[in-house]
Order: structure tokens, then C-alpha cells, then sequence
């Protein structure tokens, strides 16, 4: 038996990248995993034989007995890793995020088995256990994140963009997602005359989300090409990549960057950051990737993809034809991983 950990995710509201990973993980892992939450389930049942799976951010103060459950090691136990992003940003991360985060890295070492959701996140784990000293930590492998967000088969052949051309941004308002920072680059292009559209989509971080608001707010009174869509459905964000020319990812920390993916998923070149996790699947085709926070190369990349047709059929040819992971794949590999020997 395979115990799915669904503690945060199986009660959650909204679209989060950790939530989206559980949520699809247990998708594709149906009639071989049975959902559990804690701490009404604690291990009740298990036998040594069954494994302990989770894709969920965890710590002893919110989960009471869970270090003990890991200790007593009453069945085998396996998680994925998402990133460090609370230790290497303390400052625009939630304050008990990063109080909890050291002890849930540590926590991590005693599981049987880890994947990490890219290379550099497996990197900065690893190297947090041996900053840490940790002796004989589990080995991490790779589990590649999905792009299919919907469900949705694969757009192969991209509809016209929309005119005057749109790019899209998905993701939580917050300093990290660099919302802010788009919208400064985007106001220089306007000002200089290009049409364009710029619709972002994402809820509000309630710690550290609301002077982002409160700038786009303003933006949008001077610049009706901005387009702000709170909270959208996963139907609702297909429909605005079928119209974008482009998706736009200036974040400044990543665990593996899944809106990059997504973007491609529906056909829509990406314009992202210059980041080694996003260099993982961006390098593979239908990206422009420019340096964080440097404003003449973001403004270089949206100016050429939203100008210059052949560079942008090209990215879009090369968005519809590369290799994209699969949520299924992924469930596949985990399948494989608990079901060997």
C-alpha cells in the first residue's frame, strides 16, 4: 500500500505550484495510492511493507508525532523535495516559513527516498546535509514536473496570436515572482509607443503581496494594455494562453519553475529569467531567457518577441515540437520507485 500524504493539498484553495505537484502526483498514481491526512491517520494500519509518500511541506509543530512516526520507521517513507527558496530569501519569504525550513531539510534526511523537482534544488539539498553534517543521508533522484497543468492534450499547432499582441504571466503576486519589476520594463515599452497587452494572472501573497497590488492597481489607471485576472481557473488560464504571443517569467528563485513549462505545454514561447533551474527546460527550446533584474535585456527579449515574427515563429515552432515532461511520466517514475526493489 501506498499512503498519499494530502495533509495541505487535498483542503486547498488555490493553485500553488506545491499544491499542483501532490494534486497531479496522486492523479496519475490512482488504484495504487490511498489518500491520508494527519494527523487523524498517524500510521494507523501500516505494515512495513507500505510506503509513506508526500509532496507536502511538513515540520513537527504543525504535524505533532511526525518526527517520531519518521523515527520509528513502522513503514517505508519517500517525499519530494521542492526547493530552499525560505533559506536563500528570508527576507520576502513568510517568517515561519523560514523558521520551519531547516528542520523540515533535516527531517527529509531520514526518509527512505527523495526526489528533488530539478538539479539545482537536489544540488542545494545535498549540500544542506552536508553543511549540516548528516551522515548517511538517502541518495535524491530527479522528478521532473509535469507541464500538462490541465489535463489537456498538448497544443501542437498554436492559433494566431491575438492582436495587439499579449503576453501572459502566471503566478502569486509577491517580491520572488517579480511582478513589479515587469511591470517597470513594461512601462518603458509603452511609453515608447508598442501596443501590447500584458495580462497577469495570480492571488495575492496576504505577507508580502500587497504593495505588488498596489503598483499594478496604479499601472493600470496609465496603461490600459495591463490586465489583472485575480484568480482564474485552470480553464480560464488556457483560454489567455491561446490567445498569448508569449509567456513571461521574470522570477528570481525557482524550485523548477513550472509556469515555464506550462507555457510551452500550450504552444506559447517564454520569455524567463536567466536562472540554472529554468536553463534546465528552457535551454531545450522555445525560450528567451535574460538576466534577473537587468531591464535592457528583458526589454531587448519582450520588444523582439513581440516585434520580430521570425524570431517569435521560431520560438513557437520550437515550443510545439521539443520534448515536455508529463505529469503521468512523472507518477510512472514514482510508481517505479516504490514499486521496485
Amino acid at each position: 500500500m501506498i499512503w498519499f500524504d494530502v495533509t495541505k493539498s487535498g483542503a486547498a484553495g488555490h493553485r500553488s505550484g506545491l499544491n499542483r505537484v501532490s494534486q497531479r502526483l496522486l492523479e496519475g498514481m490512482v488504484g495504487e495510492a490511498k489518500p491520508v491526512r494527519w494527523p487523524e491517520w498517524r500510521g494507523a494500519g501500516v505494515t512495513r511493507d507500505d510506503w509513506f509518500f508526500t509532496a507536502e511541506l511538513f515540520s513537527e509543530d504543525k504535524r505533532p508525532g511526525f518526527s517520531a512516526f519518521l523515527q520509528q520507521r513502522a513503514c517505508r517513507t519517500a517525499a519530494v523535495f521542492h526547493d530552499a527558496i525560505p533559506l536563500k530569501h528570508p527576507t520576502i519569504t513568510w517568517p515561519q516559513s523560514v523558521a520551519r525550513h531547516p528542520g523540515y531539510l533535516k527531517l527529509l534526511a531520514r526518509f527512505d527516498r527523495v526526489w528533488a523537482v530539478s538539479a539545482a534544488s537536489r544540488d542545494e539539498l545535498l549540500g544542506f546535509w552536508r553543511w549540516q553534517g548528516i551522515a548517511s543521508p538517502p541518495s535524491v533522484e530527479l522528478l521532473a514536473n509535469g507541464a500538462d497543468f490541465d489535463g489537456q492534450p498538448r497544443v501542437k499547432q498554436a492559433a494566431p496570436p491575438a492582436t495587439p499582441p499579449r503576453l501572459l504571466c502566471v503566478g502569486i503576486l509577491e517580491p520572488r515572482k517579480n511582478q513589479t519589476f515587469l511591470l517597470e520594463v513594461c512601462a518603458e515599452l509603452w511609453d515608447e509607443g508598442l501596443a501590447f497587452e500584458l495580462h497577469i494572472v495570480g492571488r495575492v501573497n496576504p505577507h508580502f503581496g500587497r504593495p505588488v497590488l498596489a503598483q499594478l492597481k496604479r499601472a493600470q489607471k496609465k496603461y490600459r494594455g495591463l490586465r489583472y485576472h485575480a484568480a482564474a481557473s485552470d480553464a480560464a488560464v488556457a483560454k489567455l494562453y491561446a490567445t498569448a504571443r508569449a509567456g513571461v517569467f521574470p522570477t528570481i528563485a525557482e524550485g523548477s519553475g513550472l509556469p515555464l513549462v506550462e507555457s510551452l505545454w500550450r504552444g506559447v514561447p517564454c520569455v524567463c529569467s536567466d536562472l540554472p533551474v529554468l536553463r534546465e527546460n528552457a535551454d531545450g527550446g522555445g525560450c528567451l531567457a535574460a538576466a534577473v533584474n537587468d531591464g535592457a535585456a528583458w526589454k531587448s527579449a519582450l520588444r523582439s518577441v513581440l516585434t520580430d515574427d521570425g524570431v517569435h515563429a521560431r520560438l513557437r515552432s520550437e515550443a510545439t515540437t521539443r520534448a515536455l515532461p508529463t505529469w503521468s511520466a512523472a507518477a510512472a517514475t514514482v510508481l517505479r520507485g516504490l514499486n521496485g526493489p
